[in-house]
């Protein structure tokens, strides 16, 4: 399960709100966008792991999927298993509790965040495989390992020596560990682009795909925002971003990626 500073990160409850407003907001309508296209239609089986407080899973549900959440944290647990028409588990993406081939699909939106370990990388995209059943669809959320610079940045914390050092760190191995008092992520990984694609085909996936979530764009908070709150600039705008979602040279720029290919 969950390391102790991991779990009261998420225990402080900010999944039920970050996906709402901001760049989380980009970062919500993006992953939903892609996932509008790569799902099969409904009623399939959904397996949402790590899907938190079911930010995704109640959409989803509301389509008409069939939606469990596996989550490590018990009050996002509580949260999920109150959403209509989504179930929802405790449960570890190393050790998932579901059967072999039960799940049309199977999500991993948070889990690869929290294994540095590369060995358990693997094992949690061999689970999600082992879950789906023959031609399934397996899609992994990962954040890019270039993030942390550009955020730091943005929020004007580069000059705050122990960030800087822990950044550059970042940058150089992608493991992440957060300094006591700082605003920062908790324990993390964070791959460089051309990572997840490898991860995912190495577990047994076949057509991989890779493409950039927010894109270049989500260091500029304020101003995305504003395009968001219009409707007529907001279908435009994520429309831009749609055009460039696979453009190789732009995904290191993207804070999240969402890979994905068949079981």
């Amino acid at each position: 399960m969950l390391t102790p500073e991991i779990l009261e990160y998420y225990e402080r409850g900010g999944e039920t709100v970050r996906l709402s407003s901001g760049v989380g907001r980009l970062e919500f309508l993006r992953t939903w966008d892609i996932l509008t296209r790569i799902l099969p239609p409904p009623p399939a089986v959904i397996v949402d792991v790590g899907g938190a407080t079911g930010v995704y899973a109640g959409p989803l549900a509301h389509a008409g999927y069939q939606v469990t959440v596996v989550d490590p944290v018990p009050a996002h647990i509580s949260s999920a298993a109150e959403l209509p028409g989504v179930a929802a588990v405790l449960g570890d993406v190393r050790s998932l509790p579901q059967g072999d081939g039960t799940a049309d699909v199977v999500l991993l939106m948070g889990p690869l965040y929290h294994l540095p370990d590369p060995a358990e990388r693997a094992l949690a995209w061999r689970e999600a495989v082992r879950v789906a059943r023959a031609g399934g669809l397996v899609a992994g959320a990962t954040i890019t390992r270039h993030a942390p610079l550009l955020d730091v940045v943005a929020r004007g914390l580069f000059g705050d020596r122990e960030v800087q050092a822990v950044t550059l760190d970042d940058l150089a191995h992608g493991r992440h560990v957060s300094p006591p008092g700082r605003p920062l992520f908790t324990t993390a990984y964070f791959h460089a682009p051309g990572e997840p694609a490898r991860e995912a085909s190495a577990a047994g996936l076949t057509g991989v795909r890779t493409l950039a979530v927010e894109g270049p764009v989500w260091p500029m908070a304020d101003r995305v925002a504003d395009l968001l709150d219009d409707p007529v600039t907001s279908a435009e705008f994520l429309s831009v971003l749609r055009g460039l979602e696979a453009e190789p040279s732009l995904l290191g720029a993207s804070s999240h990626l969402l890979t994905f290919g068949k079981s």
